[in-house]
């Protein structure tokens, strides 16, 4: 049986119910190295409730460091509007405050793996998931048009640097297919522990909706599937299975989603008329221009700005696909090769490296 914990909780004193999802699900901390991600899915305020909030970041860091990691990292892969602006991000987010010393740009290497080949043979992940120990997942408690909400399997998609999340959009072509690449992403690294920002949540046709709720909660798990099922009650869905992304997790044996087989540590009470996306799950796949502006964003390569190269070969070394090499004096990209993970752009010391 799954355990999923749901507290009562404020910016100001979430500490208190971070502290009881370490005692609860009792991750093994001392001497290991530890990665964890919150949602940053673009620069936005914290009031927005767009990105995880500063005030969970810090109560998970600050609990960690008495745990006696070997190492802390804290980093996170932005979405389509960010590329290339990593540490911005973090910084309009207050996260990087937040992170202390402990951020890191993981968008600047990547690790080629095997991927779904029905959409692409490799995808590149950010090498600092793929080399932690532990990975501790930081999602939202908000909605999303594509998948009816953005919680722990959709917080995942973030291991992904670049253009390669737009890239999979495209690929997928229709909401129900881009519901199953999610769990396959997923599936790459699954996270050890997840801790949600649920005191500000979202509604409407998110994940980057003006309509904001005080839900007041911290909710933990070890499960991706039985947190998901559980905030898709809380939000009010009847039969949390109509989001595809959760039926087909469950099909591949990654975990459970009756309410029978998850114990609830606190008190499930549905939040009153919480307003769930339009159409579905497809309100952004049908937002006017939406399809537009993706399939743009994975048409950009990068491309060296000659007047500040320095022809240092960095971003050569760090490029995953070996997809750069020197063209005389300049690095010059193989457009079939590239993977738009984009890492030559975030490790270029000189940013010289222009996406177009």
């Amino acid at each position: 049986m799954h355990r999923v914990m749901i507290q009562p909780a404020s910016y100001e004193n979430c500490q208190e119910a971070v502290n009881m999802a370490f005692d609860l699900f009792k991750p093994q901390v001392a001497g290991k190295k530890v990665l964890v991600k919150p949602n940053v899915l673009r620069g936005a305020k914290p009031e927005e409730g767009i990105a995880t909030h500063p005030a969970v970041l810090r109560a998970v860091v600050e609990r960690l460091e008495k745990m006696d990691p070997a190492e802390i990292i804290v980093g996170d892969n932005p979405g389509v509007f960010t590329y290339g602006a990593n540490e911005q991000a973090f910084r309009d987010t207050g996260l990087m405050e937040a992170a202390k010393d402990y951020y890191r740009n993981i968008g600047a290497e990547s690790k080629e793996v095997p991927f779904n080949p029905e959409y692409l043979p490799t995808v590149g992940v950010s090498k600092a998931i793929m080399e932690a120990d532990l990975v501790i997942s930081l999602p939202k408690f908000k909605t999303h048009g594509l998948t009816v909400l953005s919680g722990a399997i959709k917080n995942s998609f973030g291991i992904l640097p670049g253009a390669q999340k737009a890239n999979l959009h495209k690929l997928a072509g229709e909401p129900g297919r881009f519901n199953e690449v999610l769990v396959d992403v997923y599936r790459l690294r699954e996270p050890d522990l997840f801790i949600m920002d649920g005191v500000l949540g979202m509604e409407g046709n998110g994940p980057a909706s003006p309509d904001l709720r005080e839900v007041g909660l911290v909710l933990a798990a070890d499960n991706a599937v039985a947190l998901d099922a559980t905030v898709g009650r809380l939000m009010g869905l009847a039969d949390p299975m109509v989001m595809r992304f959760l039926a087909k997790a469950h099909a591949e044996g990654l975990g459970e989603y009756a309410e029978e087989a998850i114990e609830i540590i606190g008190e499930l009470n549905p939040v009153p008329d919480f307003k769930l996306p339009p159409l579905g799950g497809e309100g952004i796949s049908r937002a006017p221009g939406i399809q537009e502006f993706i399939e743009s964003r994975t048409e950009l390569r990068p491309a060296v700005d000659e007047e500040l190269c320095t022809s240092c070969g960095t971003c050569i070394e760090q490029c995953p696909a070996s997809a750069l090499a020197f063209d005389e004096e300049y690095p010059k990209v193989d457009p079939e090769k590239c993977i738009v993970c984009f890492c030559c752009q975030e490790m270029c010391p000189e940013k010289a490296i222009q996406l177009s």
